[in-house]
């Protein structure tokens, strides 16, 4: 579309990114910083989410400038993550005064990737401490790194049969108004490009030589409550657009939309389905046009997580 023209996601004003991962043990940790702060909303549409701190990004919650999110694996363990995160930020005068000390706002998802490399090898302190670092150099690369380290998809019938998704990363201008999407893809289903209706990565055939059908096996065993549980599919949008925190919760959901176009099954009980909305800008620009960008941009995001990771599995 000639309205739209790709950029470096290093482009999006207060906004870094890094990385950190342990490559033998199949985790790590990606890291947005907002040194000066953003606005962030949030939808959460999985039924399974491993998350901290997404209370603030409701609008009824106190409008306090969030410093930090973090895209990590290792489940509910891995929010040990933002532990390190948080020290990164103190120790750079980073975070909420409440008078007696800054306290860094961080907000956090995780992916469960304990199947695929080594489940007792988890995102800690020193993890989320070395992606903020990372974040310094602002060179962010998609794939199987940070966060996606251990992301994979098309696990219903277990890891097997699945294959191997990662980091993704896109961005684009329009005009003035600049849209950025940071997405983990570690669903339960098959992933699609929206434009082709092609599926590009999912479940494999007993033999591997092809794709399976997720949603067609997920019929098969519809009587049954033990669903392979290891997904999740996390994401973040970045704008510079000027928008209070209800609207960053509306732009979240209108972001779903891309999941919805590009993962299928999506949403289930045994994903835990996450994507923060941050600003970090003053660009006045209309809400409808920015959640319709946002999930445009999360869809080449997703696609992209797949396609930098290969076809490992």
């Amino acid at each position: 579309m000639a309205l739209i023209k790709e950029i470096q996601i290093t482009e999006i004003e207060g906004l870094r990114i890094g990385n950190a991962q342990n490559k033998e043990a199949k985790t790590g940790v990606t890291v947005l910083l907002f040194e000066e702060g953003a606005r962030v909303g949030a939808d959460i549409s999985g039924g399974g989410p491993a998350s901290r701190e997404t209370p603030l990004t409701s609008p009824v919650t106190a409008d306090n400038p969030i410093n930090a999110i973090v895209l990590s694996g290792g489940s509910a363990y891995g929010l040990a993550a933002g532990d390190g995160v948080m020290r990164y930020l103190e120790e750079h005068g980073i975070g909420f005064d409440t008078g007696f000390a800054k306290v860094p706002l961080v907000c956090q998802s995780c992916i469960y990737d304990l199947g695929f490399g080594r489940a007792d090898i988890r995102p800690d302190a020193d993890m989320g401490y070395a992606a903020c670092a990372d974040a310094q150099r602002n060179c962010p690369t998609g794939g199987s790194v940070g966060g996606g380290t251990g992301a994979t998809v098309g696990k219903l019938c277990g890891m097997e049969r699945s294959m191997k998704a990662g980091l993704g990363i896109y961005a684009v201008a329009l005009g003035s108004l600049r849209m950025a999407a940071i997405v983990v893809v570690n669903a339960l289903g098959d992933i699609f490009d929206p434009k082709t209706g092609q599926k590009i990565a999912g479940l494999r055939t007993e033999d591997g030589g092809g794709f399976a059908d997720t949603c067609e096996e997920l019929y098969k065993i519809s009587r049954r409550k033990d669903l392979f549980t290891g997904n999740t599919t996390i994401g973040a949008i970045v704008t510079n657009g000027r928008f209070s925190k209800a609207e960053l919760n509306k732009i979240a959901s209108m972001t779903r939309c891309a999941y919805a176009r590009c993962i299928r099954p999506v949403g289930t009980m045994a994903d835990g389905d996450s994507i923060y909305a941050a600003s970090t800008g003053e660009t006045e620009a209309d809400i409808n046009v920015a959640g319709t960008l946002a999930a445009d941009v999360m869809a080449e995001a997703i696609q992209r997580a797949v396609r930098a990771a290969g076809r490992e599995g």
